[in-house]
């Protein structure tokens, strides 16, 4: 075990090359950032109005607006410059909920536990049987042709509920810490081609069946979750996105995997089952355009050089948007009022340009962030996000950092794959040891709006966070609210990342870059690349 520990603790804190420098820290204002970010954080207040007052925020919704027009007021109010608005899009039309409710009425009542999928449309209140669609070939399908409207349609089986002997919150210890560090550089992966693939023509003929048939609605139950716990996103289509104004949508609801439970085995047994609904809900955002909250603090002698970080704001519906992605939000804003109070403590201004964003259509696809780097950094070739050509502008960029993982805090930085940088940051979190941050792992990690950096060449990162139970309860899910967020975590990774902001603000020159593979276009003939 001794062994053990002192292996992690060389690993963990990044030793991948012997002969590495170690960069200046300034020692004077971390001390003045650590006081602003630990003794008088601000974050959970933060925190609180981006989701008590304005959440949920998703994308093209009334309240993503008024949560947008807070946000920047807020900025303002600190002293942050160039607050604006930039425009993305077309995403399509936008949704909200105005109310809902389920019950049971035959053969007995009882409430139901569900909510609808984003993007379902207005139904009103609504009665009817429910029926199985047992489908696994197009032939089956068309058993059910002629069988589903005015109907409530289940589309899944049952799934059983494990008792939790094992608790769901969980920390990294020092061995996960240690696979991280060990991690060998990523490799890219290999290409799929989907449409060979069955499942995905056979769901494509499901989904276009039930939308000829127009059933009152169709049910399902997510693949995790119980105890009350239910993991929603949005409505699927027989092709292409429900935000797409001319596409058809079928309503859709998400139970609780207990009251998917009953209601399938009482239709299994040969119950007559029938069920009452009152959906509400209004398609928004006529132009189909939205928009990234940016704001800055300006630079001195490097001005024309930037330096990013930034959170997705957007969140889905049934909950509040806490660890996805309020706290990331909170922790970025908070990270910039910070730095705010250091300049006006130590009176040192930042030498080059520091710019927040908070983006917008994380959770549909990265759009918010991918726009933003066709606007500013990168051509890109239709259907795909590798650049066939830069623009100016990217070259101005030493770094964009990202938090999007939930509450938990910092342990440390992926690198994704950029070993130049490990020295680097090694140094930089060397002075929050007693923090419990100093992991960096050469590592991807995908799935939000770091990657739209990463892959126009520029420095793009998302720290390392403890797991907590944001995996397991709150991500896409009706428990994400206010009080699953830790305010000590979320202070300490607001510190971190504000001291990390400011170094990458004063080096002489910007952090090291990957090489960047650039577009290819394929020979439509042969399907080898030029």
């Amino acid at each position: 075990m001794k062994k053990l520990t002192f292996t992690f603790l060389l690993l963990a804190m990044g030793v991948f090359t012997a002969q590495a420098q170690p960069e200046e820290v300034d020692e004077k204002v971390n001390k003045v950032i650590r006081k602003h970010g630990l003794e008088e954080s601000n974050v959970m207040e933060i925190a609180g109005l981006i989701t008590d007052v304005y959440g949920p925020r998703l994308t093209g919704s009334p309240m993503l607006d008024k949560a947008t027009e807070w946000a920047m007021s807020e900025l303002k109010s600190w002293g942050m410059e160039n607050v604006h608005l930039e425009e993305w899009g077309p995403f399509g039309r936008g949704w909200q909920l105005n109310h809902f409710e389920m019950h049971a009425k035959v053969p007995n009542y009882f409430p139901v536990l569900g909510y609808p999928k984003a993007w379902s449309p207005n139904t009103g209140e609504v009665s009817g049987g429910v029926v199985y669609l047992q489908a696994t070939t197009l032939s089956d399908l068309e058993a059910y042709r002629g069988q589903l409207s005015g109907k409530f349609v289940l589309i899944d089986t049952t799934r059983n509920v494990e008792q939790p002997f094992e608790a769901k919150g969980l920390r990294h210890d020092a061995e996960s810490l240690l696979q991280m560090a060990n991690a060998p550089a990523p490799v890219p992966r290999p290409r799929r081609n989907y449409n060979r693939l069955g499942g995905f023509q056979f769901n494509k003929a499901l989904w276009k069946m039930l939308t000829d048939e127009q059933p009152l609605a169709v049910l399902d139950r997510s693949y995790k979750g119980d105890f009350g716990t239910v993991f929603v996103s949005g409505a699927r289509t027989a092709e292409g996105r429900a935000q797409n104004p001319n596409n058809p949508v079928v309503p859709q609801v998400t139970l609780s995997i207990e009251h998917y439970n009953r209601i399938f085995r009482m239709v299994q047994q040969g119950l007559p089952v029938e069920l009452t609904m009152d959906l509400r809900t209004e398609y928004t955002n006529e132009d189909g355009m939205e928009h990234n909250i940016i704001a800055e603090i300006p630079g001195t002698d490097l001005k024309d050089e930037v330096v990013m970080f930034g959170a997705h704001f957007d969140s889905w519906h049934t909950g509040t948007g806490a660890t996805d992605n309020g706290a990331g939000s909170a922790v970025m804003m908070e990270a910039a009022r910070i730095v705010l109070a250091t300049i006006q403590e130590t009176g040192i201004q930042p030498r080059r340009t520091l710019r927040l964003a908070l983006w917008t259509g994380e959770e549909q696809g990265l759009f918010g962030s991918r726009g933003y780097a066709k606007a500013h950094f990168a051509d890109f070739p239709p259907d795909s996000y590798t650049p066939q050509s830069l623009k100016p502008e990217q070259e101005k960029i030493s770094a964009y950092y990202n938090l999007d993982n939930g509450t938990g805090r910092i342990r440390g930085v992926y690198l994704q794959g950029n070993s130049e940088v490990a020295p680097i940051f090694r140094s930089w979190l060397q002075p929050f040891k007693d923090l419990d941050a100093n992991t960096i792992t050469l590592s991807n990690t995908g799935g939000t709006d770091h990657l739209a950096f990463d892959a126009v060449g520029i420095p793009g990162f998302q720290f390392i966070q403890d797991p907590m139970a944001y995996f397991a309860r709150t991500h896409h899910s009706n428990m994400d609210n206010l009080d699953q967020l830790s305010g000590a975590d979320l202070s300490q990774a607001a510190t971190i990342i504000a001291s990390f902001i400011w170094h990458t603000a004063q080096r002489d020159e910007r952090l090291p870059r990957k090489s960047l593979k650039m577009y290819e276009p394929e020979n439509k003939k042969t399907g080898d690349r030029q």
